[in-house]
């Protein structure tokens, strides 16, 4: 399809288009704000002021953990390999949101590093956006032979997710034996410079909660800086209960208890950071989507591994922009897309409204 035809299609009586449903399930469309006053230039701006750029690219929904709070053993229907993004793609549309003002890139999954020749695909990346932040978040199985190659190829820092300390629990929760592995990852992520290194620890009421004072002495004695998150409904088996989402608020209450917190600087993530009174090495974190949504604040993007782009976590929308880009579409044209998709953006998650509705897909289809 010429891509003159594409841009007649993008503009549907100046209401945001191309939003499309999901490969799996039914998406619930959304009452979107007319584009009459939709900027054409400049930042990528919302209706409600706020400003986005910070870029998720997902590219690959396969994961080698099965983590109960994510999906069931046996795994998910992966997407057949010709319906994910190439590499020759994903570097277009990043050099497309680079032109949008992202300045900050996370490379996700799924489990990223199980995509063949990922190193590859970060040097494509590095030379898209040269002054990018980039970062990749990763369960660190495979960090012990690629944290070294990734680091050369242009990925500035990791963040790895651990869930316990304990290796009967960390089986448990994974339904792998592979917490060993995951230390010696962290240890070749350090050792190639991919600093500071972040640990992502979703806390789980019944499950690990009586970790995090554990955890919190892991980053004194390691200087990593532990962001603790709360327990989100993005679960393919629907089975979230809100009884065991562990408050941020608590777990501070706890740490606090044994070593004494002070607040830290803001970053331009979403976790509120704390240091450690005594002047202690390592940083905690915790990250409140659910008890103190930082929705008013987001200034994220996500793009799925195949091409699906996502204004907010948990929004029941999509915009494709695989398919235009594979009929013809400008660079121009899959831009404007995305400005609609933005402007487009509701005002939050509404986690904890009485309409809430989880998205069909579980968070390793979005991309975290």
């Amino acid at each position: 399809m010429h891509s003159r035809s594409f841009a007649v299609r993008a503009r549907l009586g100046g209401r945001t288009a191309a939003h499309v449903a999901a490969p799996r399930g039914t998406l619930e469309m959304m009452s979107l704000p007319t584009t009459d006053t939709m900027p054409r230039t400049g930042p990528l701006v919302d209706t409600f002021g706020r400003a986005a750029n910070d870029l998720r690219i997902s590219v690959t929904d396969r994961c080698n953990f099965r983590c109960t709070y994510c999906m069931p053993a046996e795994g998910l229907a992966w997407l057949p390999k010709t319906e994910l993004l190439t590499f020759e793609e994903m570097a277009r549309l990043l050099g497309m949101f680079v032109g949008l003002g992202v300045r900050s890139l996370k490379v996700t999954g799924g489990e990223p590093t199980i995509r063949a020749d990922l190193p590859r695909l970060v040097e494509m990346f590095r030379q898209v956006g040269p002054a990018l932040d980039i970062s990749i978040t990763t369960n660190g199985l495979l960090l012990d032979t690629l944290a070294a190659p990734l680091a050369a190829a242009g990925i500035d820092r990791a963040t790895v997710s651990c869930d316990s300390l304990l290796r009967h629990r960390f089986a448990e929760m994974t339904r792998r034996d592979a917490l060993e592995r995951v230390l010696m990852g962290l240890r070749a992520a350090e050792a190639a410079g991919l600093v500071p290194i972040k640990i992502n620890t979703v806390v789980i009421g019944g499950t690990n909660d009586d970790e995090v004072t554990a955890f919190a002495t892991w980053a004194r004695e390691t200087g990593y800086e532990v962001r603790f998150i709360e327990y989100m409904p993005l679960d393919a088996q629907r089975a979230w209960e809100r009884d065991k989402v562990v408050p941020a608020a608590t777990i501070l209450e706890a740490i606090g208890k044994v070593y004494p917190l002070t607040s830290a600087a803001p970053d331009h993530e979403p976790a509120t950071l704390y240091r450690f009174a005594d002047g202690a090495p390592g940083t905690i974190g915790v990250i409140a989507s659910v008890t103190e949504p930082f929705c008013d604040t987001c200034n994220r993007l996500r793009l799925t591994a195949e091409g699906q782009f996502r204004s907010c976590l948990f929004a029941l929308d999509e915009t494709d922009l695989r398919g235009p880009m594979r009929d013809g579409a400008s660079d121009d044209e899959l831009a404007l897309l995305v400005r609609q998709a933005v402007w487009g953006k509701w005002a939050g998650h509404k986690i904890n409204d009485i309409d809430f509705v989880q998205p069909a897909r579980s968070m390793s289809m979005i991309g975290g």
